[in-house]
């Protein structure tokens, strides 16, 4: 038999008492101020808004630092910056809309609504439903240049999808997924007969009343209260220019303020009621809500949330435990703008934190420091504990670079003269990059962007773009067993291309010679064994190739001693090998066979 014991209430249990009870009590805002004022130094943000929702009301709203680095104009709850990826869950509303109104259903395969949708597999194309588009499990891997600084508008990135392999089998794993949300977007005007930007302004942000809010960069020249994007290049924050990105707007191109994005808190808080008035139905927002796509939680995403147990992706939202809440955010990063959307359903409590600088996880720090406030848990210096997890990864980058460094061979040169590396590579995907010979140099163009090349090893070159806020590349030249460049193959943004090299004839510009010029190239050509002729004569000013038994062919000049024979069937091409400004020997170049060479007959 057991004796119980019973405590009496002593002073050391009084007082512990008293410690929570003052503790459950207290401000879940109390210090915030200071410590973001703190944080933002520690993690070089030039300037933060901040907006909390709880119990339906707009309990905190205020900016910190400063819209422009070196300016001292600050930041409110009224300054716009780009939201990025949060604009996902946008897009899944809007969608939910059309659910609502009987119009489509989560289900529907997409190709109902765009039959033009096309991806690499067949059977993808037919099986791969809005549902799917939505919660990252197309099996596609990103693939971001198929849009990212490119020219493509909507309709065009969606033509490209059918070149690209994809990367898992469908439906089997979570890969996050750009434009597929821009396909989920483009249902939108094929079934309500207007663009994704009109219905999210007229259906979401004029019956929210976010009337600062945009779904494209464009109208921010006008607008007086904008912050400047800044990113961290070579340890040092600079501001960078806005990049527009309205080709693959339903994925991320919203830009907004907290004080609108406050009030999208409300209607995700409020099951889709937002001032007694109902724009989602409870069902929608529960699918909204509700997992669809296992997320693994390895690597960094688990070190960005060490408290979460799993993490799901639901239909424009990120789901995971928290504390033993439901917690659902989505992030956004583009050029120089990070952002966060977080939600604690069960708390009614929810957050928005806009920031100019990408690419940094203050956002994420304050969500767990905020809500452990309002969840009344002892305080932690997440923003401490997420910084130093980020500096242990960019010290692993670091390293990374250094090691590439060391395996670089030295004393290498390149296999052929730098104008030979010079033309046009191509992708179905990724479309055109050319490279070009300038003066002494050679530089690749990717759409509106431009890279300086640097001979790294062998036949091997690091592409430094000068839009100093994107990564350098490597870019590895191949050589067919005639010696010739075949195809290109480069890193960039996540994606690895490999880029055939176009027919020269139908890429190079001709090149005007004076008469004189290429008077030095006429005269007999021949090939002793087998015996062949060439005869170059000027006829009428031109540069024509004359042989036995062929038509009279036009050289056309591309280069100074390169020239294209106009009118050929194949891409036949004459390279000139010069001696003390006399021609030594004639080259003739031709697919899928060796060159030939013949010399100035005597």
């Amino acid at each position: 038999m057991y004796r119980r014991l019973a405590l009496a209430p002593g002073p050391f249990l009084f007082l512990f008492l008293l410690a929570g009870a003052a503790h459950a009590g207290a401000d879940p805002l109390q210090g915030l101020d200071e410590y973001i004022n703190k944080a933002i130094k520690e993690w070089d943000v030039p300037g933060l808004a901040l907006a909390i929702v709880k119990d339906d009301k707009i309990v905190f709203s205020k900016g910190y630092g400063v819209r422009k680095l070196g300016e001292t104009t600050p930041i409110d709850q009224d300054t716009l910056f780009a939201i990025g990826s949060a604009s996902k869950a946008f897009t899944a509303a809007a969608l939910g809309m059309l659910v609502d109104e009987g119009k489509i259903k989560w289900d529907d395969p997409a190709a109902k609504y765009l039959p033009s949708l096309q991806l690499y597999d067949p059977y993808v194309s037919h099986e791969i439903t809005i549902r799917d588009l939505l919660s990252h499990r197309s099996g596609l891997d990103r693939n971001e240049l198929v849009w990212y600084g490119s020219s493509n508008n909507r309709e065009e990135i969606l033509r490209r999808l059918r070149y690209i392999k994809p990367g898992s089998s469908f439906r089997s794993k979570f890969g996050y997924q750009n434009v597929m949300y821009l396909a989920a977007g483009q249902i939108i005007p094929a079934v309500a007969k207007t663009s994704w930007d009109e219905f999210v302004q007229e259906k979401i942000f004029k019956p929210l009343n976010m009337t600062g809010s945009l779904t494209s960069t464009r109208p921010l020249v006008a607008a007086p209260d904008v912050a400047a994007p800044h990113q961290k290049i070579e340890d040092k924050v600079q501001v960078i220019p806005w990049r527009n990105i309205d080709n693959i707007g339903p994925a991320g191109s919203i830009n907004s303020n907290v004080r609108d994005m406050a009030q999208w808190l409300r209607l995700q808080l409020g099951e889709g009621v937002y001032e007694k008035k109902r724009l989602l139905s409870s069902g929608v927002l529960q699918q909204m809500h509700a997992p669809q796509t296992v997320v693994p939680l390895e690597g960094i995403t688990a070190k960005l949330n060490p408290n979460a147990h799993f993490m799901c992706y639901g239909l424009g939202w990120f789901l995971q435990d928290y504390r033993g809440r439901k917690l659902i955010q989505h992030g956004g990063n583009i050029d120089g703008m990070s952002a966060m959307v977080a939600l604690l359903p069960e708390e009614k409590v929810g957050l928005v934190i806009l920031t100019n600088l990408n690419g940094n996880q203050l956002p994420q720090a304050l969500v767990y420091r905020i809500f452990d406030a309002y969840l009344q848990v002892p305080p932690r210096d997440w923003s401490a504990e997420l910084s130093k997890t980020m500096k242990g990864i960019e010290e692993l980058s670091k390293k990374a670079l250094k090691k590439q460094e060391e395996e670089r061979v030295k004393d290498t040169k390149p296999s052929l003269p730098l104008d030979r590396y010079a033309g046009t590579y191509k992708d179905d995907v990724f479309g055109e990059l050319k490279i070009v010979l300038n003066k002494d140099r050679l530089l690749a163009r990717l759409g509106p962007i431009t890279a300086d090349l640097e001979h790294w090893h062998y036949d091997t070159f690091r592409a430094t773009p000068r839009e100093r806020s994107l990564p350098k590349m490597m870019m590895s030249f191949a050589l067919d067993a005639r010696g010739k460049v075949e195809q290109l193959k480069t890193t960039g943004l996540g994606s690895e291309l490999v880029l055939k090299r176009a027919a020269d004839a139908a890429l190079a510009p001709a090149i005007v010679m004076k008469e004189e010029e290429l008077r030095k190239f006429a005269g007999k050509y021949e090939l002793k064994n087998p015996p062949l002729e060439i005869s170059l004569e000027m006829i009428d000013g031109k540069l024509k190739a004359v042989l036995p038994g062929q038509p009279v062919a036009t050289l056309v000049p591309i280069k100074e001693t390169r020239f294209r024979v106009d009118g050929s069937p194949a891409d036949i091409f004459v390279q000139f090998e010069l001696a003390d400004g006399k021609v030594k020997s004639l080259n003739l170049e031709q697919p899928n066979s060796p060159g030939v060479t013949l010399l100035p007959k005597k």
